[in-house]
């Protein structure tokens, strides 16, 4: 008897990115299509103008992922959308776009939380088994590690998140989210001058508002240079991160650490994480930059795992978005208890 895999069509939008992704129950990425909402330089994503966006360009993400898998709609098993967290009005296009094609092709529909898809095909791509992870992104910071079927919260952050911190400090130089790549760069391009910023770690936790202001303040009073801010900037926030995991990393006696999430993509970030995760003799796992960022393979990915373990699906009319839902709320019963 020949077993086929099962293959989900993931749909994600969170944020700025629509994205639709076919994956297959081995694993495998037969599809990755997105397209991103930009905002105007100095500008911030405005959830009502990046939902525009995503409504604009669904169907042409949707037809560019099946046609790129080589797949018809008909031989998609389950359909997954990215139910939250994340801005409403982008959630809600995904959700619409997920329940007409299910509805219409009769099809599971399979509602999955965008930060557990980030852990779960990073999981998947790097091979890391059991992580204490740190999970970067505009919407999140957090240190998590898994226990008794959940996903555990061992540290997150106090106010902002650090992809807000370089957005929100890539605005004020002019730049339009998202701003971290551009502050990557700059850092680059410093001469290495270090400037104080506040550095707060409250145990596990990390606050990162003092930071923004004061790093503002200097690029606005001109007291250095754009290049020497960005560099001053990551070398702070980075540096809490990596003394949060490394205290994580001791507590737990984790063996493996991984990195997921649009910030996962600096290679400072990574390298001070290396160092720290060498101090413990933990291997670092950093999830590949391509799939760094929110995309459609993360919520199939996720939705296939949830879906061959327990088979639950929710019906349309019960179908949901919620913009606020935390991860450690969320049952993962596909992972074997550590």
């Amino acid at each position: 008897m020949i077993i086929t895999a099962m293959l989900c069509l993931g749909i994600e939008s969170t944020a700025h990115t629509f994205g639709c992704s076919v994956v297959d129950s081995s694993g495998k990425v037969l599809s990755d299509a997105r397209d991103v909402y930009k905002a105007p330089e100095g500008s911030g994503i405005h959830p009502r103008e990046a939902s525009r966006h995503h409504v604009e360009v669904s169907a042409d993400v949707l037809k560019q992922a099946l046609d790129s898998a080589g797949v018809s709609m008909k031989e998609i098993d389950i359909i997954g959308y990215s139910a939250g967290p994340g801005l409403g009005p982008c959630l809600r296009v995904g959700a619409v776009v997920a329940r007409t094609v299910a509805s219409f092709y009769k099809k599971p529909l399979v509602p999955v939380n965008h930060a557990l898809g980030h852990l779960e095909l990073g999981a998947m791509l790097t091979g890391a088994s059991d992580p204490l992870v740190l999970l970067v992104s505009g919407g999140h910071t957090m240190i998590l590690a898994f226990s008794h079927g959940r996903w555990r919260v061992f540290g997150e952050t106090l106010d902002i998140t650090v992809g807000q911190l370089l957005d929100q400090f890539g605005r004020a130089l002019g730049f339009a989210s998202p701003c971290g790549g551009r502050i990557e760069q700059l850092a680059g391009q410093s001469s290495g001058q270090y400037v104080q910023l506040p550095y707060i770690v409250k145990g596990n936790d990390v606050s990162f508002s003092g930071l923004l202001t004061a790093a503002i303040r200097l690029t606005q009073e001109q007291k250095t240079s754009a290049e020497d801010a960005c560099y001053s900037l990551q070398e702070t926030a980075f540096a809490m991160l990596a003394e949060a995991v490394e205290r994580a990393l001791s507590f737990t006696g984790k063996k493996e650490m991984m990195i997921v999430g649009g910030v996962a993509a600096n290679k400072r970030l990574a390298g001070m994480l290396e160092v720290a995760c060498s101090r413990q003799r933990a291997k670092l796992f950093v999830c590949p930059i391509k799939f760094a960022g929110d995309n459609g393979a993360q919520i199939s990915w996720t939705a296939l795992q949830g879906y061959g373990s327990t088979k639950k699906q929710v019906k349309i009319e019960e179908s949901f978005v919620q913009q606020s839902w935390r991860l450690d709320t969320v049952d993962v019963s596909w992972r074997r208890p550590y």
